[in-house]
């Protein structure tokens, strides 16, 4: 079975971990990997500081905590991401409202967003759905006029530019996940990244129990969202190969599409020219007028011995976003769509030019079937 990931984990990777270990960084309490992590990613990045968490998911949680969200605020979100982007909002006692996606990079539709907008609205989190990154700059003009706070999540966007610029750098904060299939993988993990101080002293506070003086007294809620010093110590190799990575992808990429140019019945991803596609996943979208559905599709991939993922469920169609307190319906039908019609082909970057042949090959097949 080819599988849709395996990561790019190498000597430098291990022995990282090693020396850390033997430094007795085992928590993420003390010692210098952490603080070196969240220096070298967020230069990286072009941002000013790095917060290093235990996942993407509570790198988005304490963002929302920090900007201040809570019962009542309404945040617009991508309505094609994972659940951890919702989740944020509503662990916060805040209300998601999902934004659909367009066709073309399945970004949410920015044609969209003044149009749910109401008085309730303090936040919106873009996602860089499977590495193609949102117009940021357009995006924070809107933000702007409506004096609402970006949150940008980054999950699947580690590198990805727009107009040069690395996302994760427009707005008041950016979130990153590490999780195994990540650019940069830390196995676990995440981390909030800003420019703004006293946003980055409120995300270490809250990381940390906020512990504050006399230790034991806590003024504030605070979380247990640390990174361990293993972790961070491996995140600092994984950034200084990063770039070598995304190269990798980007090549799986441009492989698939010259052998898929002439599959008809199928949507592959686009590289808009202001944009850099790091192309966390190769994600495809059977066309509504192809005469193959896409589960048969992934059915005849598995039996081919080809791994795939489906695309992610609308948040509009998620059960638990639905029923929170105070939630508005809305329509998604393009996100509903995609979760309908799309799944992603084995995208990682030890992929071989044979294996991708063996991929476009089945699939081809499995469009003829």
């Amino acid at each position: 079975m080819i599988p849709v990931f395996d990561p790019l984990i190498g000597d430098d990777d291990l022995q990282a971990i090693i020396a850390a270990f033997k430094r007795g960084e085992i928590s993420g309490s003390f010692g210098t990997a952490v603080p070196d992590f969240e220096k070298a990613f967020s230069r990286y990045c072009g941002v000013a500081h790095g917060v290093a968490v235990s996942s993407g998911t509570t790198a988005l949680q304490l963002a929302v905590a920090a900007a201040g969200i809570g019962p009542g605020d309404e945040v617009l979100i991508s309505a094609c991401t994972n659940i951890a982007t919702a989740l944020a909002v509503i662990h916060n006692g805040a209300i998601p409202v999902p934004v659909d996606s367009e066709d073309v990079t399945w970004n949410l539709d920015l044609d969209l967003v003044e149009g749910l907008i109401t008085p309730k609205t303090r936040a919106i989190i873009p996602v860089h759905v499977y590495g193609h990154p949102v117009d940021m700059d357009r995006l924070g003009q809107i933000a702007a006029k409506h004096k609402l706070i970006v949150i940008e999540d980054c999950a699947e966007s580690h590198g990805a530019t727009v107009r040069g610029r690395m996302t994760g750098s427009f707005g008041a904060m950016g979130c990153f996940s590490f999780y195994a299939n990540k650019v940069v993988t830390t196995g676990e993990g995440g981390m909030v990244i800003t420019s703004d101080d006293k946003l980055a002293e409120r995300l270490r506070l809250l990381r940390n129990l906020a512990f504050q003086q006399p230790r034991f007294f806590h003024e504030v809620a605070g979380y247990n969202f640390r990174m361990t010093g293993m972790q961070a110590a491996m995140g600092t190799t994984q950034t200084n190969k990063i770039e070598m990575v995304i190269e990798k992808k980007r090549t799986v990429a441009a492989t698939y599409n010259r052998l898929l140019a002439d599959v008809g019945w199928l949507q592959t991803p686009a590289e808009l020219e202001w944009a850099r596609n790091v192309y966390w996943m190769y994600g495809v979208v059977v066309r509504p007028d192809a005469k193959v559905k896409r589960d048969a599709v992934i059915g005849r991939l598995r039996a081919d011995g080809v791994d795939t993922r489906t695309f992610f469920c609308s948040m509009a169609e998620q059960p638990c976003v639905t029923r929170v307190a105070g939630y508005r319906p809305v329509k998604t039908p393009v996100a509903d769509r995609l979760w309908t019609d799309g799944f992603y082909l084995p995208s990682s970057p030890l992929l071989t030019e044979q294996e991708i042949v063996r991929v476009c090959d089945a699939l081809k097949r499995a469009g003829r079937a």
